[in-house]
Order: structure tokens, then C-alpha cells, then sequence
């Protein structure tokens, strides 16, 4: 395995599936035997999952909800997404803990960095919840915290597209794909791969985020196998 530590960035719309609202069974149940296998050949997995397909506090505070409530409902919405993780992959074989920055001891721990690291070095998957527990910061600039906190040799942003490209392939089946790029390009050209916080986050402390599909059935493994999968964000040459 390339990496012994991995720091696993979803958001909560990969878990849709093809609905438009919830969790998805059927992908929910798949992407945690992948974790599980990634565990079970040893690789640490620390797990921030986002909150989007239940609520989005930016999109609350646009319809007139007080932004820092609205970012408060959308934490608590990645608790729920982390606590059905958690019961996946117990299913599935592996050992997984929900850390929340906020405090909810009757529904899973508090996140403490050390306990976060013992955990991790006894092969249980830490699913890091409720962001920094602060507003305004998005999920991806707590996977991007995160990954530093716990010593990630590498993050990994797993996205419905197959990696980063100059515009949405979607939209526009000409976008050009990029398999590298530097943090400083990602900034200067404003790709849509994380927002700011989080690149900066990455950059400043040598963080190398990969970019990938995680609707790609055993991506993740053959990326810990080496393959180059997705797109690398990095310093660059």
C-alpha cells in the first residue's frame, strides 16, 4: 500500500445515489466494504462525510435562516450521515467510531485528537463529524484540518466526477481533464475542487489532495495499489 493513513472526504450528495434527497442503501453499503477492505490490508481511514443531501446551511441561510442556525442544522446532518457510515461498515466487517467537534455523548464521542489517533493505529475507521464545529467552514476545510491533525500522507476528495477538469464535464463534454495541478493553480484559476479554506489548508502544510469518482467500483483500493486514479492536487514540478 502506498499510504499507511488516509484521510477520506465524501459528500453528502455521493450518498443520493441516483435520489434527490437521504441516503442511498445500496451506496452507502458498497462504499463501506470498500473502506473495509482498505482496513483490512491496513491502511488508517479517517472519514469526513458531508451533509448536503439533508441539509446545506449556505442554501438555509439564502432562504432566510440565520446562517450561523443554519450551519448548526447542517452539522448535525453529518452526524446523522457519519452514525449510518458507522453501521455500514460495522456490517461489513470493520471497526468505526463517530467523533462529533460537537458535544453529543449519548450519540457518539467527542473528538479529541489524541483518543482520534489511538483509535486510528488499532485499525478502527475514525468518521470525523459535525466539521470544526464552528460556522462558516465548510466540510471540506474540516477533512482538510483533519487530515493534518492526524498525520494523512494523502487526502482524498471522493466526488461523482472522475477528477478535476477546466469546466463542468457535464455541462460541457469538451472540458479538458486534469491528472495534476498545483494548489497554487487550483487557486488562481478558481476550479471548483474545494473552496479556499481548504486548498490553502492543504497547501500550507504539504497536504497532497486526489480528486476521484467514488461511484468507480474499487477506485479506492487500486489508488492504495498505486494507480493513478483521479486527478492530484500537489506543489506540482
Amino acid at each position: 500500500m502506498i499510504c499507511r493513513r488516509i484521510l477520506l472526504k465524501l459528500s453528502g450528495e455521493a450518498l443520493m445515489g441516483q435520489g434527490d434527497f437521504g441516503i442511498d442503501p445500496a451506496v452507502i453499503n458498497r462504499v463501506a466494504g470498500e473502506i473495509s477492505d482498505l482496513t483490512a490490508a491496513g491502511v488508517q481511514v479517517g472519514l469526513v462525510i458531508g451533509g448536503g443531501n439533508i441539509f446545506r446551511g449556505a442554501g438555509l441561510a439564502r432562504s432566510g435562516i440565520d446562517r450561523v442556525s443554519g450551519d448548526h442544522m447542517g452539522m448535525l446532518a453529518t452526524v446523522m450521515n457519519s452514525l449510518a457510515m458507522q453501521d455500514a461498515l460495522i456490517k461489513a466487517g470493520a471497526d468505526a467510531r463517530v467523533m462529533s467537534a460537537l458535544r453529543m455523548d449519548q450519540v457518539c464521542e467527542y473528538y479529541v485528537r489524541r483518543t482520534a489517533l489511538e483509535y486510528l493505529q488499532r485499525g478502527e475507521v475514525v468518521i470525523l463529524a459535525a466539521g470544526t464545529g464552528n460556522p462558516y467552514f465548510t466540510t471540506d476545510s474540516a477533512a482538510s484540518l483533519r487530515a493534518v491533525e492526524i498525520g494523512a500522507q494523502l487526502m482524498i476528495k471522493a466526488t461523482k466526477v472522475n477528477g478535476i477538469y477546466s469546466s463542468d464535464p457535464v455541462v460541457n463534454p469538451n472540458a479538458a481533464f486534469y491528472p495534476r495541478l498545483s494548489y497554487d493553480r487550483v487557486l488562481a484559476e478558481g476550479l471548483q475542487v474545494m473552496d479556499t479554506t481548504a486548498i490553502v489548508l492543504c497547501r500550507d502544510n504539504g497536504m497532497a489532495l486526489r480528486i476521484m469518482n467514488i461511484n468507480e467500483s474499487g477506485a479506492l483500493m487500486r489508488l492504495m495499489q498505486g494507480e493513478s486514479v483521479g486527478s492530484l492536487v500537489d506543489k506540482g514540478e
